[in-house]
C-alpha cells in the first residue's frame, strides 16, 4: 500500500509542476471525479451549510482544486440541483490534525 501513496505523490508533483503531460491529465481527471463525487455526497447528505473537503490529498493539491474544474464538476448535476449546489460553499481543510481535534472535542463533551 505504501507504494501507492508514493506513486500518487509523484503523479501530483509532476502534474502540479507541469513536468509530465500524462500526470497533468491524470490529476485533471482525478480533480473532476473528486468534485463530482463531493457534489453527489453534498446532495446525499443535503448539506445545509458549508461543504468541507478534508484529508491528506486536498491540501496537497489545493492550487489545482482552485482552478475551477473541481467546483464545475461539483455543480454539474441535473439542472434542478445546480442552484442548491451553487449555494453550498466548498472549503478545503488544511489542518492535518482536524480529525484528532474533532475527536478531542467530542470526548470532552462526553466527559461532562
Amino acid at each position: 500500500m505504501q507504494n501507492h501513496y508514493k506513486l500518487a505523490a509523484a503523479i501530483s508533483r509532476f502534474a502540479l509542476s507541469g513536468e509530465d503531460k500524462l500526470a497533468v491529465q491524470t490529476l485533471d481527471l482525478f480533480v473532476r471525479l473528486y468534485g463530482a463525487q463531493a457534489g453527489n455526497l453534498a446532495l446525499t447528505g443535503m448539506a445545509t451549510g458549508d461543504v468541507y473537503v478534508a484529508g491528506g490529498v486536498a491540501p496537497r493539491i489545493i492550487d489545482k482544486l482552485k482552478d475551477g474544474a473541481f467546483i464545475t464538476a461539483f455543480i454539474d448535476k441535473e439542472e434542478r440541483m445546480q442552484d442548491l449546489l451553487k449555494a453550498m460553499p466548498v472549503r478545503v481543510v488544511v489542518n492535518a490534525h482536524v480529525g484528532l481535534m474533532g475527536s478531542a472535542v467530542a470526548a470532552a463533551r462526553l466527559a461532562k
